[in-house]
């Protein structure tokens, strides 16, 4: 795989998957941006980038916010010239029962794993359809395919992602633009510390463990390797699919 050259934005980069991710497109040659609410992570990550040679700089952006994402794009472009490749893979949930949770956290459920990957792809879309060429990966879940006890609207969001992804991937086509998205299943990232921490906590972890075939959880390179293929030309003649990187534990 080569993407020598290509300009990337990575969302929620600042560790976890992103991080990774970023860290694998930087190593088959593309120029990133590390884009996340969480600045200082995004700073660390863009350090370890310029330490191995690729050119890369931090963005602190907030996906819900329709005007910071356009000026993540805008300054991608100001800085580059142009954007080939953009990951959403920006996420926030907490494990609890559907009953207990409150409209507020539906709310902020909703913003950050539906509407961010909504603005972010149509802040890209204007250019990538000028120049005809883009790939955009979103990052959905095997929660969004299956369900996933505990994560009703989170799991309603990825679903919501999957679809969003096959739409543009039909619109986006005419553009020769590749609009694909990765699910990944249970995955050892802070993201999963943070929303399974508690008595109940290490029940959870075991748990999924126990569902998955390959009897672990997944790693963030996992995750990584299969964006990188999708960003990259060899994967040209793919869009609107969707790809479990979840070691069996779902087959569908």
């Amino acid at each position: 795989m080569d993407l020598k050259d290509r300009i990337a934005i990575v969302t929620g980069s600042g560790g976890g998957i992103g991080r990774a991710i970023a860290l694998k497109f930087a190593s088959l040659g593309a120029n990133v941006v590390a884009a996340d609410i969480k600045i200082q992570g995004a700073k660390e990550t863009v350090a370890l980038l310029e330490k191995g040679g690729a050119r890369a700089f931090a963005l602190d952006t907030d996906i819900t916010d329709l005007a910071r994402v356009q000026r993540m794009v805008q300054t991608t472009l100001e800085t580059f010239g142009k954007l080939d490749i953009l990951v959403n893979n920006a996420g926030w949930d907490i494990v609890e029962p559907f009953t207990k949770n409150t409209p507020e956290f539906w709310e902020k459920v909703i913003a950050i794993n539906l509407k961010g990957p909504i603005f972010c792809t149509r802040a890209v879309l204007d250019h990538m359809m000028e120049k005809k060429y883009g790939k955009i990966i979103n990052i959905s879940s095997d929660a969004g395919r299956v369900g996933s006890s505990g994560e009703a609207v989170y799991s309603a969001c990825k679903g919501g992602i999957i679809a969003f992804t096959k739409t543009i991937a039909r619109e986006m086509a005419r553009y020769q633009i590749n609009v694909n998205c990765v699910c990944p299943g249970p995955t050892d990232t802070p993201l999963l510390a943070e929303v399974t921490k508690g008595e109940t906590g290490a029940k959870i972890i075991d748990a999924m463990t126990r569902a998955v075939p390959f009897r672990r959880l997944g790693k963030p390179e996992d995750i990584a390797g299969a964006v990188a293929f999708l960003a990259s030309d060899e994967a040209g003649f793919i869009t609107g699919q969707t790809l479990s990187v979840s070691g069996g534990l779902s087959m569908c």
